[in-house]
């Protein structure tokens, strides 16, 4: 059986037997509930239904049509096809970068692979307890100067895209925990990101907060929703004190500010 739903940017589907809530929009987040019993597979991944029958999935920055299948208790077979929402992305400029973190010599790839193996590992963590079912609140206080899916241009020249959140605050500003969750990584001075922290929320859920100046919590850790995490900085490849700050489901990098509230008196860009 196919169910062909082609839905607004935010939708609710409710099958009875399963429900899904989220943004339908490209690194947008989905929430469900099953049945027990139910198995659930999408894009090639089986989808373990945890604590609470809750289960997640998201849509990375280019997706569009996408399948979410459902096998029931009887093994038949449902498949979901969703239809999501295009976006348009903007193109940052950013001057004033030093040339070292732009054009890294060949030591450096070398040291930089070995970064990008540890955020991979700790990326595919995986708990069975939805830390994050509370909701998410916004880590630190201040202006967002840097989205989702731009273009980044450094110094002049084309690089890949921004996949986070950039908050610029003073330095030393409190960075707290938007939702419960394990420490997975903390991790001094890693050549782009400097002293990066990472979350574990969930169901393959996690966050990562990048440029700190300090942080305070350790591998391992648990933090509850609000706890003070680290301090902003501008550690790495950075221009300036902020945080860039990242939601992933695995290895698909989602957009944070789609899981947060409005900030009061301002409107998400």
């Amino acid at each position: 059986m196919i169910v062909c739903c082609f839905l607004s940017a935010k939708d609710v589907i409710d099958l009875g037997y399963a429900r899904l809530e989220g943004d339908y929009i490209q690194g947008g987040l989905i929430i469900g509930k099953a049945d027990p019993g139910i198995l659930i597979r999408f894009c090639e991944r089986e989808l373990t239904v945890g604590n609470d029958s809750i289960f997640v999935f998201g849509f990375g920055k280019e997706d569009s049509l996408q399948n979410l299948q459902l096998i029931m208790n009887d093994s038949s077979v449902q498949n979901i096809s969703l239809a999501i929402a295009k976006r348009s992305y903007d193109i940052q400029r950013v001057d004033g970068v030093p040339p070292k973190t732009v054009n890294p010599d060949s030591a450096d790839v070398k040291r930089i692979e070995s970064e990008n193996e540890a955020i991979t590992k700790a990326r595919e963590t995986y708990s069975s307890n939805a830390y994050f079912k509370k909701g998410f609140d916004w880590p630190v206080k201040g202006s967002v100067r840097g989205v989702y899916g731009s273009q980044r241009i450094f110094n002049g020249e084309p690089r890949n895209p921004h996949y986070g959140l950039d908050i610029a605050a003073p330095k030393g500003t409190i960075v707290k925990a938007p939702a419960d969750g394990i420490v997975t990584m903390a991790y001094k001075n890693m050549f782009f990101s400097g002293n990066t922290l990472m979350l574990d929320h969930g169901l393959g859920i996690n966050t990562t907060y990048l440029h700190l100046s300090k942080i305070l919590v350790k591998e391992g850790d648990f933090v509850k929703k609000g706890q003070t995490i680290g301090k902003v900085g501008a550690t790495g490849r950075a221009t300036g004190p902020h945080l860039c700050w990242r939601l992933n489901w695995f290895q698909t990098k989602l957009d944070p500010q789609l899981v947060v509230p409005p900030r009061k008196g301002k409107k998400n860009k």
